[in-house]
């Protein structure tokens, strides 16, 4: 079955039959028209599209999928106290403490403590404080 979806099979009789009869077989050919047929060249016309769907795949879905897991990790490893930062739930906070795994964040105008996974965090916001007299929470 796999042998007829990719062509094998008749490339592989067409190899042996202009292999058998070669004297008869190139003034068949030459008559008909038909070329003698490499079985290499009919396998890469046979995988070629396979191949390019896996590298327009790999261009389009993976590559930019690791290069964006990639920024995640490294905006992860750089987080310090002070860094004002958006949960994957939506809870704005400033990072008070940092632990192995986890994070302590300052949240409201009561500056009530929260502890977060690591993981858990989206983005870290770019705040400019104008003055002094200004709260982040």
């Amino acid at each position: 079955m796999l042998e007829k979806l990719f062509g094998l099979g008749a490339a592989i009789a067409e190899s042996a039959a202009s292999s058998g009869t070669a004297a008869a077989g190139t003034a068949a050919a030459g008559a008909e028209g038909v070329a003698e047929v490499n079985p290499v060249i009919s396998l890469l016309f046979s995988f070629g599209p396979l191949i390019l769907i896996f590298v327009i795949f790999w261009f389009m879905m993976i590559r930019p999928q690791r290069k964006k897991d990639k920024q995640v990790k490294e905006m992860l490893n750089n987080l310090k106290a002070g860094d004002r930062i958006c949960t994957i739930g939506g809870i704005y906070g400033t990072i008070t403490g940092i632990q192995d795994d986890s994070v302590r964040l300052s949240v409201g105008r009561g500056n009530t403590e929260m502890v977060v996974a690591r993981w858990a965090i989206r983005s870290v916001e770019e705040v400019q404080i104008e003055n002094d007299a200004q709260e982040l929470n």
